[in-house]
């Protein structure tokens, strides 16, 4: 991931600043206030962004540093946090304590469900993961409890990190069910089964789209589900211990206040322009296609520009928020420059589409067609706006969008993965891991797909080896670099798979389109977790799972 890091320019009053920012409004907001000038003078560039994942939500340091010394030197000043740096002046995920109780019957079915959150938060500036909300839409309980608690404590400040609270509280949540599943003897796909809700069990809500049981009795088939032994630490593998796990996925997809302006110039080229940005999760491609299709252009005669202060406010990427918003309001914006067009060219005596009725337009190939009749965008445009044709299209806060209220508008998605444990020395490797999703409809499949083994990948290092390590005498991380904090490499992900189902929710937006960027990570390390267990019958509940918490309980290592 590229390191945090902005270029200050002065010019006069004005500051040009390129900065690594994943809201560029929020940047925006941000460095003016703190330079007390009006917004006007400052001005925000990021077209592209090198990794974001939450840390480049909100302005940092180096920000600050560089433009107070541009202004102060008169001259360019850029300022990159080394990686160490970066450990200590930038937020991290908070540390957490949780307590997951679940009761149920001889049937599995659950009758209470518990989760109670510890949380850090400094002592300055207050945060709090929403760490057990997940936990409320997911299973149907009749008696249910969650609450958080933060207590202040002498570290760096929280910060969202990728599907913040989702992603460790499924991974405690997702662990206990792993957990109940071996208390009354019931595999672990049926019991999620069977505890699945007909209506949101929190807010008593119908679900827009759920399709988390098709996730995981698609998984199951796909995986081999049914070669999962048992009994834990019966299955080997030379001297390997071999186990598989599963876990649901679950995270909200929300919706904020987006506008994207579109035009059409003479030449029949549509230009898109956002000040949304591309964190590497392909902002450019999904945007282009979306107007291509509402215009009936070529993808190649559509040209994006984003990441600029100048450009219309979207809420930019992160939350898994940003594609469905600024399509949503890309898609309003082709709408309403649709509608300019169809009265120009029906009013225009010079068009072959003159006094037609605009009901049944299909746009498609560069040209506007009605009946048996057709007139290209550019020469509409050039006969009656030869400067081009624009429009903008937006989209509100889900608190003022009706559906957001009428319904529980949530993706799924299951987990499956298969562990080698050496019955020697306790060496956990990942086999195999697929992850099943449902986001309704894919904007495009390959940057879908990514961003999803993006996330598994991300479950499978919290599982296993992510862990900050602070020395209690300073208060300094002691893993403050790439060499003491370790993370997945290629050599740890042998074979992985992500399947989206098909789907369209038409709650959520008229593209019927949900975030996916973070559901990846969601309940991706309760299932390597379970693995562990299923394969050794040692269950560990301190992440990460490490040698030391295996190889007292390791069973004998005769093979």
């Amino acid at each position: 991931m590229e390191p945090h890091a902005c270029l200050a320019v002065p010019h006069g009053e004005d500051l040009t600043v390129y900065a690594a920012t994943q809201i560029v409004d929020a940047a925006h907001a941000s460095i003016a206030a703190t330079l007390r000038l009006t917004g006007e003078r400052i001005h925000i560039v990021t077209p592209y962004v090198g990794g974001g994942f939450g840390s480049k939500l909100r302005i940092h340091a180096e920000a600050i540093l560089a433009v107070f010394a541009a202004r102060a030197l008169r001259q360019p000043v850029k300022v990159a946090l080394t990686r160490q740096q970066i450990f200590h002046l930038v937020g991290l995920r908070p540390t957490s304590s949780q307590r997951v109780r679940l009761g149920a019957g001889p049937d599995g079915r659950l009758v209470a469900l518990g989760h109670e959150v510890t949380m850090h938060t400094n002592r300055h500036i207050e945060y709090g993961e929403p760490t057990a909300t997940s936990t409320r839409s997911l299973y149907a309980a009749p008696h249910r409890f969650t609450r958080t608690r933060l207590v202040p404590l002498d570290l760096p400040q929280g910060e969202d990190v990728r599907a913040p609270g989702d992603a460790p509280g499924l991974l405690a949540v997702e662990s206990a069910m792993d957990e109940l599943a071996d208390a009354v003897g019931m595999d672990p796909v049926e019991l999620r089964i069977r505890n699945e809700p007909e209506r949101d069990p929190e807010r008593g809500v119908p679900f827009s789209d759920r399709q988390l049981v098709d996730c995981l009795r698609e998984g199951a088939r796909r995986f081999g589900w049914e070669r999962r032994p048992d009994k834990p630490a019966t299955l080997r593998d030379g001297p390997w211990l071999v186990g598989y796990g599963v876990s649901a996925a679950i995270r909200g997809h929300f919706q904020g206040a987006a506008t994207a302006r579109v035009r059409l110039d003479a030449d029949g080229t549509a230009v898109v322009q956002s000040d949304m940005t591309d964190i590497g999760t392909g902002t450019y491609t999904i945007l282009s296609q979306v107007a291509a299709e509402a215009l009936g252009l070529p993808v190649e005669r559509v040209r994006v520009e984003l990441g600029r202060s100048e450009l219309p406010v979207s809420v930019g990427s992160g939350g898994s928020w940003g594609a469905g918003n600024s399509s949503t309001a890309v898609y309003r914006a082709c709408e309403s420059l649709r509608e300019k067009l169809l009265i120009t060219a029906t009013g225009d005596a010079r068009s072959s589409l003159h006094g037609l009725d605009p009901a049944g337009a299909v746009f498609s190939d560069g040209s506007v067609h009605i009946g048996g009749r057709s007139d290209a965008l550019s020469e509409i445009i050039a006969r009656t706006q030869p400067e081009g044709v624009e429009a903008e299209g937006s989209t509100v806060w889900m608190m003022e969008e009706p559906n957001y209220a009428a319904y529980s508008i949530h993706t799924y998605g299951a987990h499956f993965v298969e562990v080698g444990v050496d019955a020697y020395t306790a060496e956990i490797r990942l086999r195999r891991m697929l992850g099943v999703f449902s986001a309704g409809r894919v904007l495009n499949a390959k940057t879908a797909r990514s961003q999803l083994i993006g996330g598994m990948i991300w479950g499978v290092g919290a599982a296993l080896e992510e862990e900050g390590v602070v020395d209690t005498r300073t208060g300094a991380f002691v893993t403050r670099d790439l060499a003491n904090y370790l993370v997945p490499v290629h050599a740890d992900i042998p074979e992985i798979d992500a399947v989206v189902l098909d789907g369209f929710d038409d709650k959520a937006n008229v593209l019927g389109a949900k975030g996916l960027g973070e559901l990846g990570i969601c309940g991706a390390g309760a299932a390597v977790a379970n693995a562990v267990f299923n394969a050794t019958g040692i269950r560990v509940r301190d992440f990460p799972i490490t040698l030391d918490k295996l190889l007292p309980e390791l069973p004998p290592a005769d093979i």
